[in-house]
């Protein structure tokens, strides 16, 4: 796998404007997992609630992701972003007002949830046409890479960033700062210069169905989905049964926590290997790497050494980073410019789906038979399905040579 000595795209005043906006809205965004949980508990006291409120926002997402990918491709993606970004501004700033006034009402915060969901469908498939729009085709790689890394540096950083505004000022001021950091993204964009792609002009109905085929044309591509689906329901899986695990099995919390750090650095790390190395055949280097996610389920299943079990989830996440990367840059390079938003919708949508399917089913699993066996089923499946892939003609034969 050769170094790329592509000049770096953030030389480029459209991506480095593009990516600066990226990294403050996802910096935002990483802040708000825990502060909305403390915020919803606190109000009402019921887990219940904080599941409604989850799904209040998830729901929406799911089922308008097709939609939001027709508008990304028929309308300018910049629009849409910006429109989103303005949207998502206001929706965080009423429930941080609501948090910070000290009577949050739960109907209001299950209210907003639906709104920025459903603003999150329409502002996700515009990412891809997006960096395409700014980037010249040989640095695609390092513009997704870098992509990466800012979604990796916040997931290390968001949630102590998160902690410190909690416990210093109030769980109702990590929304206000997800308001800002929409702002500046929006105002960003602003200035950013996208090249704009001509899509035809067809019926909603034309536009799902055209965006469908270009996935079901592409056997690499619609494979390579059934396995970063079988990823997404499996790391479901391993996040509602890991923590118990850890508590009974593996040494308690501590050990969950340096769990999820070490992982939150591999991400890391697989997104800056994406930055210096293009493998000769990316999607099938790339399934490979997603397969490595089979071990630490396996390891915790197995209740192995906590020293172990880390390591090899370490190891799965920078699969992981890497694969990102990695494949934004093949699909953004192999699907037509003007359907790229609704194919990387349904790309969205599918890994959206499998996530309730892993929450739901793994708990129920480990209760009639112990988390052992829900554990090894999810490492079967990644494994399996990404592994499988590897027998696919279109995924051996896609090549960046």
């Amino acid at each position: 796998m050769p170094a790329d000595s592509t000049p770096h795209p953030l030389r480029t005043r459209s991506f480095r404007l593009l990516f600066t906006g990226r990294v403050l809205s996802l910096l935002g965004d990483a802040v708000i997992p825990a502060a909305l949980a403390l915020a919803v508990l606190e109000a009402t006291g019921s887990t219940s609630a904080l599941a409604l409120v989850l799904a209040c926002s998830m729901v929406p997402k799911l089922l308008l992701l097709p939609l939001g990918g027709v508008a990304g491709d028929r309308f300018d993606a910049r629009t849409i972003a910006l429109a989103m970004d303005l949207v998502r501004c206001a929706t965080q700033l009423l429930v941080g007002i609501q948090l910070l006034s000290g009577a949050p009402t739960l109907w209001v915060i299950a209210a907003v949830e639906v709104v920025g969901g459903a603003a999150g469908a329409f502002a996700m498939p515009t990412g891809a046409p997006l960096v395409k729009g700014t980037v010249s085709g040989a640095g695609l790689q390092r513009a997704n890479a870098a992509m990466g890394v800012a979604h990796s540096a916040s997931r290390v950083a968001g949630p102590a960033l998160a902690g410190t505004l909690i416990l210093t000022v109030g769980a109702g001021w990590a929304f206000v700062l997800d308001a800002a950091s929409f702002a500046v993204s929006a105002a960003l964009l602003c200035a950013v210069k996208v090249e704009r792609v001509r899509a035809p002009r067809r019926s909603m109905l034309a536009d799902l169905r055209e965006g469908w085929r270009e996935v079901r044309t592409r056997d690499w591509y619609w494979t390579s989905l059934i396995g970063h689906s079988a990823w997404n329901g499996a790391a479901a899986v391993l996040m509602t049964l890991g923590p118990a695990v850890a508590l009974d099995r593996l040494g308690g919390q501590a050990t969950w926590v340096l769990f999820l750090q070490v992982g939150a650095f591999g991400l890391l790390a697989g997104s800056l290997a994406a930055d210096r190395f293009r493998p000769r055949r990316p999607i099938l280097a790339a399934n490979l790497g997603l397969a490595t996610y089979a071990l630490p389920l396996v390891l915790l299943a197995l209740a192995a050494p906590a020293p172990l079990t880390i390591a090899a989830y370490g190891l799965a996440q920078v699969g992981l980073g890497f694969l990102g990367p990695v494949w934004e840059t093949a699909v953004q390079r192999a699907v037509p410019a003007h359907a790229l938003a609704r194919v990387t919708s349904y790309d969205w949508l599918l890994s959206f789906a499998a996530m309730p399917l892993g929450y739901g089913l793994a708990p129920l699993a480990a209760s009639a038979w112990g988390p052992g066996l829900p554990l090894v089923a999810a490492a079967v499946a990644v494994g399996g399905c990404c592994l499988a892939t590897a027998l696919v003609p279109g995924v051996r034969r896609f090549s960046t040579g």
